[in-house]
């Protein structure tokens, strides 16, 4: 596949494209794409992959439900496409993404019907990816191994013209996840970390990519309205109105391959961190790790993409009289990440247009349960605003294009 770029449309004498409103930035004034590369054919990518087709005609002049961007400085979500993706799955690898979204245990809901269905046929392969620690011992009962090496992602990435690597590796894959970073820093592209193996947030990883310069948003992704946000919520919300947390717990089930996954819980270790210091972070003191438990609790079949979190705070308000709030939430757990991924992609886009390095700070910290600086969720937003109305477009001449190609080195077997 080559670099795609949109033909000569009219354009109003702002630059823009005739008929074309932006929400937020500039108005756009060139016509290229976000272009995305996915590690993980899983719901979560069946869910990324069905929203841009679900909102490639939202008018940026509206507010549209599901989405906190329409135009998000200057790229609408149908400037988003797939280039390649990466699997390991022997459902996946060889199929079309349009098809490979619904094989093997994925078993989200589709909501792109019609007209805004997905095609079986995008033209994007799924080809064989790296395994390392990435199919842990439960997950080998539910997914066969495809065959053959490991595909040359370098190759890859660089011949379509990949922009952005998602990863949505299997929480656990710390070994994994590092070597597909690698492989995305040699290729030069921006990374979107949805899982909590901590490469954003760790002071290695970002001087890496401003070394490199290429943006980061990482890590583990933070649903749109999910148990942290929400969690996250209620605990500022207690500091806030003067009532100190004595304890709290977040308890989380589905049905899906990630909580299946989640059953060994050798693999928790990070992911258990993550979602914890998400919550305590934003509490104005420190509790005893024994009165704080926030993690995933059980795989329930039947369930399938579905996910409930029951939340419970218990807080001691004016005379010290008990305040108690307990609350389940329920959600479609792949579909509640997409609509962030949405966003976190076309800021690494914007990012790599003006040449800019390292963890994206303020999208990070807004779209991310544990970026480099944890911050109060309004701080997060107004901040990840500012992002994108600074660098909203492109100079003519991208940051890119003037950066000479490393040396490639050989490509990795399979293991």
């Amino acid at each position: 596949m080559t670099s795609t770029k949109s033909g000569a449309g009219g354009a109003s004498s702002n630059g823009a494209p005739s008929g074309a409103a932006a929400a937020n930035g500039a108005a756009r004034y060139q016509q290229d794409k976000v272009r995305v590369a996915i590690i993980g054919v899983g719901n979560c990518a069946s869910a990324f992959v069905q929203g841009v087709h679900y909102y490639a005609e939202a008018d940026p002049a509206q507010r549209v439900p599901g989405l906190m961007h329409v135009d998000l400085g200057g790229y609408h979500v149908r400037d988003i496409e797939f280039t390649a993706a990466f699997d390991i799955d022997r459902a996946k690898v060889g199929k079309d993404l349009g098809q490979a979204i619904w094989a093997g245990q994925n078993n989200t809901i589709k909501f792109a019907k019609g007209k805004q269905a997905v095609p079986a046929k995008l033209g994007v392969p799924v080809y064989r990816g790296m395994t390392h620690d990435g199919l842990g011992k439960y997950l080998k009962e539910k997914i066969v191994k495809a065959p053959g090496e490991t595909a040359d992602i370098v190759k890859i990435l660089r011949e379509t013209h990949t922009d952005v690597v998602v990863s949505y590796l299997p929480v656990g894959s710390e070994q994994a996840t590092k070597w597909y970073v690698e492989q995305v820093l040699e290729a030069g592209c921006g990374f979107v970390n949805c899982i909590p193996v901590f490469i954003a947030r760790e002071d290695y990883w970002d001087r890496r990519f401003k070394a490199a310069g290429l943006p980061i948003v990482g890590d583990d992704i933070k649903s749109q309205v999910g148990a942290t946000i929400v969690h996250r919520t209620l605990a500022r919300l207690f500091a806030d109105r003067g009532v100190e947390i004595e304890r709290t717990s977040q308890l989380n089930v589905g049905g899906n391959m990630d909580f299946y996954n989640m059953l060994e819980r050798e693999r928790l270790e990070s992911k258990k961190i993550s979602k914890t210091n998400a919550v305590t972070s934003i509490m104005d003191h420190k509790l005893p790790a024994r009165d704080i438990h926030v993690g995933p609790s059980d795989y329930v079949p039947w369930l399938t993409d579905r996910k409930w979190a029951h939340i419970r705070v218990e807080g001691q308000a004016f005379g010290d009289v008990p305040l108690n709030v307990e609350l389940k939430l329920e959600v479609w757990d792949s579909p509640n990440s997409a609509g962030i991924v949405i966003d976190a992609v076309r800021c690494c886009k914007l990012a790599l247009n003006h040449g800019l390095g390292g963890q994206l700070d303020g999208p990070s910290s807004y779209l991310m349960k544990s970026p480099h600086n944890q911050r109060p969720d309004d701080q997060a937003r107004a901040d990840t605003e500012r992002f994108i109305a600074k660098y909203a477009g492109r100079p003519s001449t991208p940051a890119r294009a003037r950066s000479a190609p490393r040396p490639r080195r050989a490509a990795s077997k399979a293991k």
